[in-house]
């Protein structure tokens, strides 16, 4: 038995102790909604991979109701069998009863942060990573000294000393960016509709979207221009606070949420994400921060930018290759966002769209997962790579960036020849746009 988790099967506590984090009363009622039915684990990649009960959701959410009903102490043990989770939300689809295990997992690390039960180098990675993601202009300035560590040859020559190998989680930081583009052009704050408008878009930049996938972004804005929606992309967005919120940190997350939203204009008709963590995040800002009238409408009006452009009218030309599509797990399983993807590659024109088994299969990225597991994040790397062989597909198309990056990766170390891009450059592409 795992040490510490045999505490778990004696006594339960006084209820009058149940006050805060796990061991709210709706939170524990949540628990103990499920069943332990066993049905969510051969959706559970860590449980897929290591076979073990405390790796799988029933297994955590067995921890989770220990340490609220006061039976299990918050100790490292209990703190590492959730930091191995990835929070893809897999176990919420597949589960009968509806367990919302996502904002579980998120309240259940916003307990380990409130006990300080991680060890000294994780928390110092975590602080770095929190102090630089969730900062637009700080993660413009690492970029830039990435670039430099790249183009004065820094990098091959740190890659050669095999000084990476003692450091695993610098090697992951290392090896997930092969390049570094520049993104001096700022888009535009206004794109007028083309043609009969449809009504008012906000768009979310997001932060490593807005960096590495600036063309992504801009890409986005043309298509819903030319879908016929005003769109605007307010210069002064900060970050969702999606990474804060899966690690649980809970205040900060709020937040920036709050601040996000009073960012964007009340009179949108929707907001619009090309980024599924960030789109899952912003549609859980009614769960997490209600009591704010401007976060609450955001939440009610966040759209996947796939969700939109599936309903117009564009003009696209043909496209011949062979491709697969990967559902990231914040669309697939947070927004229940699959048909709209796929639907929209199925209309380019001699575009073969071929499928991908385990599709819903966790890549391994999970926000900054692969930096902080990096063994994990590979061993599903390697899995998920597979399967893109098998299909025969040149390119892999998914609308996550972290996604994008960890395929990306996972396809130059094996010597693959993929191209890995978000379904709106294929469609940006494809569209004819002298025709409107």
């Amino acid at each position: 038995m795992t040490p510490g988790i045999e505490r778990a099967t004696t006594g339960l506590a006084d209820p009058a102790t149940i006050k805060t984090g796990l061991a709210a009363a709706a939170t524990i009622n949540a628990i103990r909604s499920c069943v332990h039915c066993g049905i969510c684990l051969p959706a559970c990649p860590t449980y897929r991979v290591l076979g073990e009960e405390m790796d799988s959701p029933r297994g955590r959410v067995y921890l989770m109701r220990a340490v609220a009903e006061g039976r299990l102490d918050v100790t490292e043990t209990y703190t590492h069998h959730l930091d191995l989770c990835l929070g893809c939300r897999a176990c919420e689809t597949a589960c009968p009863a509806g367990v919302p295990f996502g904002s579980l997992l998120e309240t259940a690390r916003a307990d380990i942060e409130r006990h300080g039960a991680r060890p000294l180098r994780r928390r110092l990675l975590e602080a770095f990573l929190f102090g630089v993601f969730p900062h637009p202009h700080r993660l413009a300035i690492v970029l830039g000294l990435l670039r430099r560590y790249r183009r004065w040859g820094i990098q091959a020559l740190v890659r050669r000393s095999g000084l990476l190998r003692r450091f695993p989680r610098l090697a992951a930081m290392d090896a997930l960016l092969q390049d570094v583009p520049r993104t001096d052009a700022a888009l535009p704050e206004f794109l007028a509709a083309r043609g009969r408008t449809l009504g008012r878009v906000a768009l979310l930049t997001g932060c490593v979207q807005r960096h590495l996938f600036a063309d992504v972004n801009r890409d986005t804005m043309r298509l819903l221009s030319l879908a016929g929606w005003d769109v605007v992309a307010p210069r002064g967005q900060g970050c969702c606070g999606a990474l804060e919120l899966h690690a649980g940190r809970l205040e900060a997350f709020r937040a920036r949420a709050r601040a996000l939203a009073a960012a964007f204009p009340a009179d949108v008709d929707w907001v619009v994400t090309n980024a599924a963590g960030c789109g899952s995040a912003l549609r859980d800002y009614g769960h997490w921060v209600g009591e704010d009238a401007a976060a609450s409408r955001v939440a009610a009006r966040t759209r996947d930018v796939t969700e939109l452009l599936a309903e117009a009218d564009l003009p696209l030309g043909s496209l011949p290759l062979t491709a697969t599509y990967h559902d990231p797990c914040h669309l697939a399983h947070g927004q229940r966002v699959r048909s709209a993807p796929r639907a929209l590659l199925g209309r380019i024109p001699d575009l073969r769209l071929v499928p991908l088994a385990d599709s819903e299969l966790c890549c391994g990225s999970a926000g900054v997962f692969n930096l902080l597991e990096p063994e994990m994040a590979d061993r599903l790397l390697a899995l998920k790579i597979a399967r893109i062989a098998e299909t025969g597909a040149r390119t892999v198309v998914t609308g996550n960036p972290g996604c994008l990056m960890q395929i990306a990766r996972g396809a130059r170390e094996r010597g693959l020849d993929l191209a890995v891009v978000h379904p709106v450059t294929l469609l940006a592409r494809a569209v004819r746009w002298e025709d409107r």
